[in-house]
């Protein structure tokens, strides 16, 4: 028998990983990415380190971008917010119950992209030099020159995949301006509609 050489092996790239239902995470993303959504400014104070010391130090304000926000109910009014699974907010909104939400206008495309940076600086000097007022339900920052604020409570948290769905009451609601239109997040950018 004669021993014939081995042909080369040829190289083979996979296909993406694809989950158990056959979509990719790429495929997925890139066809989110064609959906448009309004931006806002999730916001919440923390609540002091030891609530029984009046000497220790406030809690501080967070804050987070978000694209995954939507009206859930007219009665009640409800509204839902994406964060992702054991992010800062998600964390943060686990214990403390009360938080806000600024929509954004097409002119507060820098806040956006302050609050949502990777490996970004302290909320704190995030929030320095940022025009806002305190929610009187909530406590936390409302933005100066949005379209609308929001004040909610938490009803509900679901667990949904990586990420989890807070529901919130809406306890109070105001439109502080009508200047501008919103800042929509577009094909992976922030964009301005028109």
């Amino acid at each position: 028998m004669l021993n014939t050489p081995a042909l080369p092996a040829t190289i083979t790239v996979p296909p993406p990983a694809r989950h158990a239902e056959g979509v990719s995470n790429d495929e997925f993303r890139a066809a989110m990415s064609r959906l448009a959504a309004g931006v806002v400014l999730v916001t919440a104070k923390e609540p002091p380190l030891d609530p029984d010391d009046p000497e220790a130090p406030d809690g501080e304000d967070v804050g987070m971008t978000a694209t995954a926000f939507l009206s859930v109910s007219l009665d009640p009014p409800l509204v839902l917010v994406s964060l992702r699974e054991g992010s800062r907010m998600d964390e943060l909104l686990d214990e403390q119950p009360v938080w806000a939400v600024s929509v954004l206008s097409e002119s507060q495309r820098h806040i956006a992209g302050r609050f949502s940076m990777k490996g970004r600086v302290s909320d704190r000097l995030l929030f320095a030099g940022l025009p806002h007022r305190r929610g009187e339900y909530s406590g936390a920052p409302l933005v100066g020159g949005a379209l609308a604020t929001l004040e909610c409570r938490t009803e509900q948290r679901v667990p949904a995949g990586d990420h989890t769905l807070v529901i919130g009451r809406v306890m109070t609601a105001a439109v502080p301006s009508a200047e501008g239109g919103p800042l929509t997040y577009f094909r992976g950018r922030y964009r301005q509609l028109g």
